[in-house]
């Protein structure tokens, strides 16, 4: 792996319990860097489970720590229950209490203000949505308005993924709601705007959650019922986005070292699946391989296709 720049920045999509895949690929960097990841960022960014990865590292811990916390909420916080098997005549399928005792338990109640009191201070940075407003927000450990807030408030606003939680205080749901499940962009503008390193002296690396390769054969989607639609938008969608914003990253800012990483998968893993956290882990630690090979995600280096000129 090439070195590191003097800024170091990190941001994680969103994909639920799949964040096992990012945090054992974190653990090998770890590894490899002989130091935990909140040592050496001076930037984290992080979308639905990504947010708890970005604030479990803004809270100090380490990889192997925050690995340990996923395999531990997903045999509590993804329990299958009356909840799960009557849903969708539920409103939502998991109760929110055991995410929050876990992150209680991890985070405790650090405020995001205290994490940019820390020295050195970290920039956290958390996306979420807002219904009441309808607009994607942006909580900030250095922003006045939410300096007050508990980290884990602002995971658990990122993470109230449709149909899985509820939302958080009564209008903000998932932070992958929107174009922003990866938030790669908004580290990258964040690094500009807001902290103003110098690109030619920052790395930002960029972590997936897996990507499922799977695809429809020619005239299947001819004899889809309306129900069978929602799968497929919602990956195109949800896939379509995450490159888009991989793409921005790569072609406007060019003098920053940007690494995006992402793995293949051979099944489709669903969000709140824990009898896949071993399969999980074997994922994750492929991805680890390719960061410590600097094996970019092919999503990178698009080139934009240029129009021919026309002679009047």
């Amino acid at each position: 792996m090439k070195p590191l720049r003097k800024n170091v920045a990190i941001a994680f999509d969103g994909g639920g319990l799949r964040g096992v895949i990012t945090a054992r690929a974190l653990s090998m960097l770890e590894s490899a860097l002989a130091k935990p990841m909140h040592k050496i960022i001076g930037l984290t960014a992080g979308t639905s489970t990504g947010s708890i990865i970005a604030a479990a590292v803004a809270a100090e811990l380490t990889a192997k720590q925050i690995l340990n916390l996923y395999v531990d909420m997903g045999k509590s916080i993804f329990r299958k229950s009356l909840r799960t098997t009557f849903w969708p005549l539920t409103t939502f399928r998991y109760p929110r209490p055991p995410l929050t005792q876990a992150l209680e338990e991890h985070i405790g109640n650090l405020k995001m203000g205290d994490v940019w009191n820390k020295k050195p201070p970290i920039d956290l940075v958390i996306p979420t949505f807002d219904l009441v407003e309808n607009r994607s927000c942006f909580i900030k450990s250095w922003k006045e308005e939410y300096k007050d807030w508990r980290v884990i408030d602002a995971v658990q606003a990122s993470s109230a993924a449709p149909t899985y939680f509820s939302v958080l205080n009564g209008r903000y749901t998932d932070g992958g709601v929107g174009s922003f499940n990866n938030p790669c962009f908004l580290a990258a503008y964040e690094i500009h705007s807001c902290l103003n390193w110098k690109p030619e002296e920052t790395t930002l690396i960029s972590l997936g959650t897996g990507r499922a390769m799977k695809h429809l054969e020619v005239g299947q989607a001819a004899k889809f019922r309306p129900l069978q639609w929602l799968s497929p938008l919602l990956d195109a969608f949800g896939r379509s986005a995450d490159d888009q914003q991989v793409h921005i990253v790569d072609t406007f800012f060019k003098d920053l070292d940007f690494r995006r990483f992402q793995v293949d998968m051979k099944e489709e893993i669903p969000l709140d699946d824990s009898s896949q956290i071993d399969t999980m882990i074997e994922y994750g630690e492929r991805m680890g391989s390719m960061i410590l090979a600097d094996q970019f995600d092919r999503s990178m280096g698009v080139k934009p296709t240029v129009a021919p000129l026309h002679a009047n």
